[in-house]
């Protein structure tokens, strides 16, 4: 595998992509629902992995019902994944060494993600990370959520690369879709959710973790791919 042409710059997913917090997420959810009482069925958390909460509240609503208190589950929700990311946030495999090869390499790297700056900012501090990218497009910075391409031309329009000629890394089935659409260069990192054969056929390939990412990079760049 090799990618088409060197990119001119990378733009990550963050949740389960660069740190591993879908699975505190979903343990959130779950511990939420134990501490309000609430009967929430493992299989509508798991709907919520990779989807802004705009989407995943009218989803667990129509799951759950109508009457169902969301709002004040979200609100535990949120409070326990704080608790939990105060000590249980961890980096995935392969991310420094990804940005060293970047740093390497001068190729400029953005986020685009479905949460708030505010979020963002207190993960990166957690690892040291704030430095080392670029850009954040988030919660509030496009119109659409993904899988619309919004973010993901959001980012490339902030760094001044035509999304043609930009690599988008993403853990979740909606990440991709909205990279793809934009017109970007895909890999998927799997998380939680395993790529369908729809998914696949909209990634350049599938990876166990970035650390193939780096040796897709250095390969293109050490071959003079243009």
């Amino acid at each position: 595998m090799s990618l088409p042409h060197a990119p001119q710059a990378v733009i990550f997913d963050m949740d389960g992509l660069l740190f591993d917090t879908e699975a505190l997420y979903q343990q959130a959810w779950r511990e939420a629902a134990e501490l309000g009482g609430y009967d929430v069925p493992v299989e509508v958390i798991r709907l919520t992995i990779g989807m802004p909460w705009v989407r995943g509240r009218d989803l667990m609503l129509r799951e759950l019902g109508a009457p169902f208190p969301i709002d004040d589950y979200y609100s535990r929700m949120t409070d326990r994944f704080v608790e939990l990311a105060a000590t249980n946030l961890r980096l995935k495999p392969g991310v420094l060494e990804l940005l060293d090869l970047l740093d390497d390499l001068d190729l400029p790297r953005c986020i685009a993600t479905s949460s708030s700056h505010e979020t963002v900012r207190d993960h990166l501090s957690a690892h040291g990370l704030t430095h080392r990218f670029h850009a954040v497009i988030g919660h509030r910075d496009y119109r659409n959520s993904k899988p619309a391409p919004d973010p993901y031309l959001a980012a490339a329009e902030r760094l001044g690369v035509p999304a043609g000629f930009c690599l988008a890394l993403e853990d979740s089935h909606g990440g991709v879709r909205s990279a793809a659409a934009a017109g970007m260069m895909t890999i998927m990192a799997p998380d939680l959710v395993p790529p369908t054969a729809e998914i696949s056929a909209l990634c350049l390939c599938v990876v166990e973790s970035l650390h193939e990412v780096t040796a897709l990079i250095a390969s293109s760049s050490a071959s003079g791919i243009v």
